[in-house]
């Protein structure tokens, strides 16, 4: 006998509202609200593979309303996946369960990303979608041929980097992506009309997306919204109208049931009023068996993914692409040795163009962009040609002004798989696209930041555009690998480490003013070392000099000023503090002994780097906003210059 719908519906909602109120913390009401639209979803539309959640052609659902996370574990758990168990569940929001207060990419296979922050779920989605477009177009329909499904709330439409998200989605004409709205015009101040008036569903036309709406508690009207949205070549939003709460007889459509458990009292009457009667954490086996029927299906597809696989001639390639394995070949050698040859004087942005063009040219995988700076940023290559709505296969994505938007698409590019992204803004717009950069973190994901214009150095631009805390808030989170390199040898190195990095984004700081080449040699990437000496002291070492990017240029020449006056002094190039931070104990005592006076030199704040110089040590930098001026000028006036460093250093030392 088929069961009625709402009933494997209301298993969602048991769960939810259980697991809430155990963990006495939670949000029952979006999970409940949007039980119908989960079951519709996955019973007749989603692809998937319990059994193999990494299956690479499977549709990427993404709960963009992170906050509703046991609509996400109950549908895990129902449709048959080895996690979360139910004891997952029964222990929700504790410490070590899988089944986190939001969900978690690395808690849980069944979960696409990582979500809880509004708007950045649906966001990352756009990224997954563009991968899916782009693979598609190499590979073809045999191999990647499936949809990237989001299930997002009246926060992540209200959120500004929906704006972004959304507009860039239409402008590439995304039709693999779906986006299904719960519209329970509820947030947790209570309705919608206390903080908008907007008409949703308009703006999302205007961006070029198809619209739809439907019942969200009405399954043939799901379907038939859904079935609209395959049937159309854009991107999708269909508002489903439901009942926050559905379902609980005293609080449904209030935000009482948005961030708190239902109560003991209404958690029964839900029961009655739905007709529930198993006991807590219980799931009936006549449901159990009809939602992993679910699953069932999807297996099937995948045996047949799998003989096409199989019988592809491009089987080799495609297996290698999706590995994530990343080698620089011939081309990057070649590059490295002309380095060598001949030494050039050049901005490390350009350095880092023309290591890119190396890297592009060796490895497919390489996708970037720019937030409407490609000139600035130097982010394209010859290798690659735009990805437009007309040409997926292109590798270089004009994000337009939307610096949070792309951070948070290569956040999805990289989880998608098969795609190694960077992406191109000034560094003082890191404070734009930072919640993304930290998802990256977070989430362990492979996702360069290519950020120029690192300092004053930009000039004449003025401290709206010249980053002065940038560097030391970067380092200060967590997982997030900060590269500021000095010269064109060090932005190669830079490079091989960021694409070596499996787990870990990485942020190259990169110069808009030219840099005198100081590495001769390319035998041994030093840059691993975080930081190492670059220059050894002739005479007895008295002084290390601790500088990075463009300040180990002034710390080379103030040594020599030093060695003049008889102090020994040695220059390290601190590329980046993470990786140096990762050394032995004995590496860092040699490279910054006890016995010699430590100065740090970055045109940034001083603030942090008393970690190394110790509370007796120097710090040269910048503890104010920049100026608007020509670069010489900047620098002399903040006491950037060895005129101004070496006397203090001196004085420091008795002399």
């Amino acid at each position: 006998m088929t069961l009625p719908e709402r009933q494997l519906a209301n298993a969602i909602r048991a769960l939810a509202m259980d697991a809430v109120q155990a963990a006495n913390s939670g949000h029952p009401g979006m999970p409940m609200g949007m039980a119908d639209v989960a079951t519709v979803l996955y019973s007749d539309y989603l692809k998937f593979d319990p059994a193999d959640p990494k299956w690479a052609d499977r549709d990427r659902f993404v709960l963009s309303a992170g906050h509703g996370s046991m609509l996400a574990y109950a549908t895990l758990h129902l449709a048959g996946y080895a996690r979360p168990t139910i004891d997952d569940i029964r222990n929700f929001r504790q410490l070590h369960s899988p089944c986190a207060g939001h969900p978690e990419n690395f808690e849980l296979e069944g979960i696409e990303t990582t979500t809880g922050p509004l708007g950045q779920g649906l966001a990352t989605a756009v990224g997954m979608a563009i991968a899916e477009r782009h693979l598609n177009a190499l590979y073809g329909d045999d191999l990647v041929d499936h949809r990237t499904w989001v299930i997002a709330g009246d926060g992540c439409l209200m959120e500004g980097i929906n704006h972004e998200a959304i507009g860039l989605a239409g402008h590439l004409g995304l039709g693999r992506l779906v986006v299904l709205w719960d519209d329970n015009k509820i947030t947790i101040d209570g309705s919608t009309d206390l903080s908008t008036s907007e008409d949703v569903k308009a703006r999302y036309a205007a961006t070029g997306w198809h619209v739809e709406s439907c019942d969200g508690h009405d399954p043939a009207d799901i379907r038939r919204a859904i079935d609209a949205a395959i049937a159309d070549g854009r991107p999708s939003l269909i508002a489903c109208r439901t009942l926050i709460g559905f379902g609980a007889p005293n609080k449904q459509g209030t935000s009482a049931t948005h961030g708190s458990p239902l109560g003991a009292d209404e958690i029964a009457a839900t029961r009655e009023n739905i007709g529930w009667t198993a006991e807590p954490f219980v799931i009936p086996a006549d449901i159990a068996a009809a939602w992993a029927a679910f699953g069932e299906k999807g297996k099937k597809l995948h045996v047949q993914w799998n003989d096409r696989l199989a019988s592809s001639d491009k089987k080799s390639e495609f297996s290698e692409r999706l590995s994530g394995n990343l080698v620089p070949g011939d081309a990057f050698k070649a590059y490295l040795d002309g380095l060598v040859a001949e030494p050039p004087k050049v901005a490390t942005r350009k350095a880092s163009e023309n290591t890119l063009t190396a890297l592009t040219a060796d490895i497919a995988a390489l996708v970037g962009g720019s937030a409407d700076l490609t000139g600035s940023n130097n982010t394209k290559t010859s290798s690659t040609k735009p990805l437009t709505k007309g040409d997926y296969s292109g590798r270089y994505i004009y994000y337009g002004i939307r610096e949070f938007g792309m951070a948070a698409a290569m956040n999805g590019m990289a989880l998608h798989g098969g795609v190694v992204p960077y992406g191109g803004t000034f560094l003082v717009f890191a404070d734009y696209c930072r919640a993304a950069i930290r998802l990256s973190a977070l989430q362990q994901q492979r996702v360069v930041y290519v950020m120029t214009h690192d300092s004053i150095g930009l000039g004449e631009d003025g401290p709206t555009h010249q980053p002065i805390e940038h560097l030391q808030s970067l380092r200060a989170m967590p997982n997030l690998l900060v590269m500021r390199p000095a010269d064109a040898v060090e932005t190669a190195e830079c490079w091989a480490l960021a694409l070596a990095q499996g787990d870990r984004p990485s942020l190259l700081a990169l110069t808009r003013q030219n840099l005198a080449p100081l590495r001769h040699d390319v035998t041994e990437n030093l840059c691993a070392k975080g930081g190492y000496r670059l220059r050894a002291a002739s005479a007895g070492r008295k002084v290390v000099l601790v500088a990075t990017g463009s300040e180990v240029s002034l710390a080379v020449d103030i040594a020599d000023k030093l060695e003049a006056a008889g102090h020994g002094a040695d220059v390290v190039s601190m590329v980046s503090t993470e990786l140096f931070d990762e050394q032995t104990a004995a590496y860092q005592a040699d490279i910054l002994p006890d016995d010699a006076l430590i100065v740090s030199i970055e045109a940034g704040t001083t603030f942090g780097w008393e970690r190394y110089t110790g509370r007796h040590g120097l710090r040269f930098g910048i503890d104010s906003f920049g100026a608007s001026a020509p670069i010489d000028d900047l620098y002399a006036h903040f006491g950037l210059t060895v005129d101004a460093i070496t006397p203090k250093i001196l004085a420091k030392l008795g002399n």
